[in-house]
């Protein structure tokens, strides 16, 4: 989910707290789980789990409203926070997956260069993230690797 150009960066504290905050409300809605997730400076990396292709479409408005709105008000300011739509990717293999969490949880050392688990994201904070359901995410991913190795 990427930002647009006058939106503050997100990887301040003020910003983070507040998309933090919309991913713990969010959390249990919409048939939709949010299992891993990467907070850059003008974008959102997510993995979600979603019951069918409407569950995930409702989840995904529903957290880009959250953000909006908090964002704005952040701000002091209205209209649009979201540069475009949301980009969405089926993942349909345990290699797919592994390599898809993998680029979420390093995605910091690209846009950054800092090694180690990113502060901005899953990897150090698992407190908004819920269980997954699917096989795929519970088990099948560890025929694989370690997601994070």
């Amino acid at each position: 989910m990427r930002m647009r150009w006058n939106v503050w960066n997100l990887r301040s504290r003020r910003c983070y707290r507040l998309i933090h905050a919309c991913f713990l409300k969010a959390r249990g809605r919409f048939a939709a789980r949010l299992i891993e997730y990467s907070v850059q400076g003008n974008h959102l990396h997510l993995i979600i789990e979603a019951d069918d292709s409407g569950a995930l479409t409702k989840a995904m408005q529903g957290l880009a409203i959250r953000i909006a709105k908090a964002l704005n008000s952040l701000m002091e300011r209205a209209g649009s926070v979201f540069d475009d739509h949301y980009f969405s990717r089926l993942l349909k293999t345990p290699t797919e997956l592994v390599r898809a969490i993998r680029y979420v949880l390093q995605n910091h050392a690209h846009h950054y260069g800092h090694q180690g688990a990113d502060p901005f994201s899953s990897a150090t904070d698992r407190t908004v993230l819920e269980p997954p359901r699917g096989w795929l995410l519970r088990e099948g991913w560890k025929r694989v690797a370690s997601p994070a190795g």
